[in-house]
Order: C-alpha cells, then structure tokens, then sequence
C-alpha cells in the first residue's frame, strides 16, 4: 500500500475525478478472548464526490464500524481504503488524526460539545488542531455560527443552549476545516419533528454547497432523505439503491431568514484550502499545540469544577509552603551559626596543647608567645589560662569558667564592654585582684539593672573587684551566648594568685587579613617545631572550623528540605490520582477531540498543561503561605530567614511535580482508542 506521504503531492486530472470514498474488500474483526469476531466481511463501496449517500441498517449490523473506518476513527483489518484517490489503509494514528481533522466534519446524535467551552470555543476546536490561526480561526467561527442564527449565543456554554441551537453548533464544529466529507451518525435522533426538520435543511443546504455527505441512520425516513440510500445486515452491503435527484425545499427557520443566501453559500460551502495536504504544506503544519492555547483549554477544564481543583492543589500548596519554611529555618539556622562564629573572628588561628593524633601533649608558655610575635601579618596576640571556679557573691555562688587574659582580649575577640572598661596593662603588670564579668555570671550574681562596678566577689576564696561588663559583639545582651558565661582576669593576677602554673590553655593569634590567615599559620608551625624540636601543639584555623560549621549546616538545610519535600510527593501522587478520575470522566471528551483531528500528542500535551498548571498554582499559593509562616516562625534562639533561592527551588519543585505527576495520565489519555473513548457515557 502506497503511504500518504508519497501519494500526498498528486494531483488528479482535469477529465478524473477520484471517488471521495473508495473501500474495497473491506474485513473488521475484533478480539474477543482467544477468537476474534468478524464485523464487516469483505464490504466493497465507491462514494463519488458531492454524493449524499445514506447508510442504514439495524442495530448491530456494522454501520457503526463502516462509519468509524470511514471517519479514519478506526481501521480496518483487511482491505484497501482510498481517501480522496489517496490509499490511507496503512496511516498511523496520528496521520489518521490529520486527515481526519482537515477532511471530514463529524455530527453526531448526541451533539458532543465540550460543557466547559462556549459555543464558539467548540466550533473553534478543529481548527486549532491543525494549526489555523487565533484570529482566522475565531473569525470563520463567527461566520459559522452567524450563519446557522447562533451569532447572538457565542458566548453561552452547551448547557445554556436548547437542543437544537447544540446542533447547530454541532455542524458548526463539523464545518469549521471545511469539512468535505460530512459524517452524520443519527443526527436527527436526539431531537423532535420540527427541529429535525431544520437540521435535514441544513445538511441538504451543506450537499448543495459541495459537501459529500454519508449519513448513518435506522429511520427509514431520515435515509429516504439521501439520493441514495446503502442497506448494510449483519456485516454485508444487501443493497445499493440511487434514487432521483429532488429540487432542494424552500425551507427557511426564524432564525436564518435574516442570513443573505450567497453569502451563507460562501460559508457553508467546501473550503477551497483544506484536504488532505500537500507536501510543502505539510511541512508548515503544527507539530505541536501552542502552550497558550494549551493553557487556555487547561483553564477551563480546571475552572468546571473549582471545589476538587482547590482539593487537588492543596496537596502542593501543603508540600512546596513546609519547603519553604523548612528551608527558611535552615537558612536562618545557618545565618545564627556564622553570625556566631564571626564574633569569634575569622582572622584568628587558636593554638593548644596536644598532638595531632593525641590531646597529650607539649605545654604552652609564654615562651611560646615571644617565639611568635614578631611574625608578618600578626596584628596581636592573646595569651589564654582557663579554669573553672566558683565565684560568690554574698549569699550567691555560681560557677562558671574564669580566663585568666592579656589586657588586649576584648580588642582581639570583639567584645563589647557593656559597664564600666576592661581591665589595662598597668592591672596586667601590678597583678591587681580585678574581674571582669561577662553578661550571664553578671546576671548570675547580680539583679538585673543593679551595678556590680567597685563591689567585690570571692574568687578562690580571694576578694576581686568588678571593674567591667563585657558581652559578645552582637549577641543579645541577656546572657544567652556560651561566651558570656565566663569572668576574665589579668593572666599575670591568674598566675600569681589562682593558678599559680606558667602553662597556658591557649594562645590567640589575630592576623590583620583573612587571606593572610594560612600564611601566618605555616610560619607559627615552623617557629614552634624550632623551638620545641617537636610538633606537641594543635593550630585551629577559624576559617577551616567556620567553613566546617557551614558545611553542616548545608546538610542540615538539605535534611530539612527532604523532609518537606514527602508532603509535596505526597501532593504529587494525589495530583496524579485526580487527573487519572480526569482521564476516565473525560473519556468522551478525549474521544470528540480525537474526532475533531487531535493527534495523541495533542491529547497529552493537554492534561499535562492541566496537571502542571495545578502545581503551579498550588506552587504560587505555597510560596505565598510559606512565607507568610516563615515572616513569624522561631524555633529556639533560630529565626527563620526566607531568601529567594529556597523559593525559586520550591516553586520549581511544584512545576517539575506537575509534569513528572501528571505524565501518566496525559499518557494514557494520549493512548485511548478514538472508537471506545467517542461511544464512553
């Protein structure tokens, strides 16, 4: 058989016309378990172009099969089919939807408007599937309707509509390609005396204007309509009988009077551009749908029912607003952990006892100290003695760590003297019996608001007066931070009157700038080895712990937003489950656009555009919910902190949740059989 795509640029001659319908040795089986059944044995027909031909038979007996191989809804399983003199036995679905959707125009009984659509959106329908243009489209549509006595009820949806002005529409529809070849599958079924009257009219109006048309129908009086009339019993063609031609009824209905006749001839006549194409039009045919008008159509579908719309959604709104506020508080987690750890300075390397692979170790001095003060780039050292004792206050005791410090430690560490100062070199050189308090054993001791400045507080049983407060550079002031609870004093006091030991707990290094950092700590390693002839001592860089921290707290960030992300899986597979009830109540509806030339590409890009718009909403409506819990939520001392990054991520995470979601039932969709989606209830 000779492919369409071959056969599609030849052109008949000027004596020949090809039949519009040419079938011969037609065979339709059907599977049924392990034997199949046989519909039409070997039927054999040649319809002529502007022929009105009529197809009647009793229920059962094939002329629903014949009509569907006709429409190119269905294929035979033997024989050979010509369209136009063009042999389409062997097209596949898609090409089957083409042709379908630029030759013929569907009528059905049951009318098969699309509830959620306005009437000239329905009439509109063929023409987007094969790429006719918004405005053109529109425009023809209007023509269509106007012409038929619908132009003041374009805007009115199937069920604002009676039934005859729904079968109007209907031929509408079935006109708006052009439609050639006009199939009627029991057109005047649904409808009473009178307006089945006016639709006979118009169909014999459609024959006068060029249209071949094949009508399907049991009534014997609807076939006696035809010129002529085809019987078909329990699969075969018993009779074949043309009848004499008749004058054409002057019959006019209310609502054409007003219609000027040439005009409506123009509209109703066989569009001059349409038909099976040729190869360069071919190539200027939609692949694919426009995304707008994919958008447009997901609107209305979602819009018909906006209760279970809202249900569908809130599965999404739930997951992508618990990322972003999940997210928010490991930003604002991570915010805390460097704020925290900048006041400690990222210029600063920290030395102390120990070896590499042991807290044993040499023992610091202040030997040490002068071994590294001259070094490039160290802008000031700070030698450290640490302890924990227990300081009193008269009927208080508390215990907390004391620091026994160089005078040039708040300097150095960013602390902030609240109260009163430091204490200064002279105290350091004099061994005076000074404390300085930090915020929390200030709090410890002391009532809030009372001035601990000139009182005394025992310190291993020895009176040391309060000269300062001191809190950590941007902390809170309450004591909360781990580095206000400690009391410093002079190193030179510590020594001679604590701790009574020259060793050192650690010795501070601030380097003037962080990219100095590494520099100044490979210089401390090789003065130090030099001169304890081991490595007996363990250097903290502050960057490499800061970037540690960071890192952890990534993990932490990426643990939170995997958590929240199973509510917007969860809301995923409720949006998969929705649009999978979408795909069989819609049935039919996938089966009229098949009918009205919608490739299985068309079908999916549908539902796809339905299940991704819902993310994506349900996506924007989380946003705007998570952030509005994010702008309130504290979790311990951490304030949540909402950045773009977490809602960009978020809302992406809801539109790939549409398209991996809501793949499945676009595809099946996509899949289902233009014969049994049409006849679904």
């Amino acid at each position: 058989m000779t492919d369409i795509q071959d056969n599609i640029g030849s052109e008949c001659s000027d004596k020949i016309i090809p039949p519009a319908v040419l079938l011969k040795n037609i065979i339709k089986r059907y599977p049924v378990g392990d034997a199949e059944i046989e519909v039409l044995h070997g039927v054999s027909l040649n319809i002529e172009v502007g022929e009105f031909v009529a197809i009647i038979g009793p229920s059962g007996s094939g002329k629903t099969t014949l009509m569907n191989i006709l429409g190119l809804m269905d294929t035979a399983t033997e024989g050979r089919f010509e369209l136009q003199g063009r042999n389409v036995s062997s097209l596949s679905a898609d090409q089957r939807a083409e042709a379908r959707g630029r030759i013929f125009g569907f009528i059905f009984q049951r009318y098969n408007l699309l509830t959620t659509q306005t009437a000239l959106e329905n009439v509109e329908l063929p023409g987007f599937y094969i790429g006719m243009p918004a405005e053109k489209r529109k425009e023809r549509a209007l023509m269509l309707l106007q012409s038929l006595g619908l132009g003041h009820r374009t805007a009115n949806r199937p069920t604002q509509l009676s039934g005859g002005e729904q079968q109007r529409v209907a031929v509408s529809r079935a006109l708006m390609n052009g439609g050639s070849i006009i199939l009627a599958d029991e057109p005047t079924g649904a409808l009473d005396t009178s307006r089945g009257k006016e639709l006979m009219l118009k169909i014999h109006e459609l024959h006068k204007n060029g249209h071949t048309v094949i009508l399907i129908t049991h009534d014997p009086g609807v076939a006696a309509e035809a010129d002529r009339v085809i019987r078909i019993v329990d699969g075969n063609i018993i009779s074949d009988e043309r009848q004499p031609s008749r004058a054409l009824p002057i019959i006019q209905s209310q609502d054409d009077s007003a219609e000027d006749d040439s005009a409506e001839e123009e509209v109703l006549g066989v569009h001059p551009s349409l038909g099976l194409p040729e190869p360069a039009l071919r190539k200027r045919i939609v692949l694919f749908a426009g995304f707008m008008e994919a958008v447009r159509m997901a609107t209305h579908a979602l819009r018909a029912n906006l209760f279970r719309t809202f249900l569908t959604m809130l599965g999404v709104i739930i997951g992508v607003s618990s990322v972003v506020a999940m997210l928010a508080i490991g930003e604002g987690s991570q915010q805390s952990m460097m704020q925290s750890m900048s006041r400690m300075g990222t210029n600063m390397l920290r030395i102390e006892p120990g070896a590499k692979t042991s807290l044993q170790g040499g023992v610091l001095t202040l030997l040490d100290v002068a071994a590294i003060n001259n070094i490039n780039h160290v802008r000031q050292i700070v030698p450290r003695v640490w302890s924990t004792q227990i300081l009193r206050y008269r009927d208080k005791a508390y215990s907390c760590g004391v620091a026994a410090v160089s005078p040039n430690y708040a300097d150095a560490e960013n602390r902030i003297v609240v109260m009163g100062s430091f204490f200064n070199q002279r105290d350091n050189e004099t061994c005076a019996p000074v404390v300085v308090l930090g915020m929390k054993s200030y709090l410890e001791l002391f009532q809030r608001g009372e001035n601990p400045l000139g009182k005394y507080i025992l310190l291993n049983n020895a009176p040391f007066m309060v000269v300062g407060v001191v809190t950590v550079r941007g902390g809170h002031g309450d004591g909360r931070d781990r580095e206000d609870d400690v009391a410093y004093i002079p190193i030179a006091t510590g020594e001679a009157r604590i701790f009574r030991s020259p060793r050192l707990s650690q010795i501070g290094v601030q380097v003037d700038e962080f990219k100095n950092v590494d520099l100044v700590q490979d210089e401390i390693r090789t003065r130090l080895n030099r001169l304890r002839n081991q490595e007996d001592f363990r250097i903290f860089n502050q960057a490499a712990m800061i970037e540690a921290q960071r890192h952890a707290q990534d993990t932490f960030r990426f643990l939170l937003g995997s958590v929240a992300s199973v509510a917007l899986i969860v809301g995923g597979i409720g949006v998969m489950n929705i649009m999978l009830v979408n795909v069989v109540e819609r049935t039919r509806e996938i089966g009229v656009r098949m009918a009205c030339g919608a490739r299985s590409r068309d079908i999916q890009l549908q539902f796809l555009t339905e299940a991704v718009l819902v993310c994506l909403m349900g996506g924007v409506i989380g946003v705007i919910l998570g952030a509005l819990i994010s702008s309130g939520l504290v979790v311990g001392d951490t304030k949540a902190v909402l950045t773009l990054p977490p809602v960009i991520v978020s809302f992406g995470a809801a539109f790939v949740t549409g398209v991996l979601f809501g793949y499945w039932p676009a595809r099946k969709a996509s899949q289902l059989d233009p014969v049994v989606a049409l006849s679904a209830e």
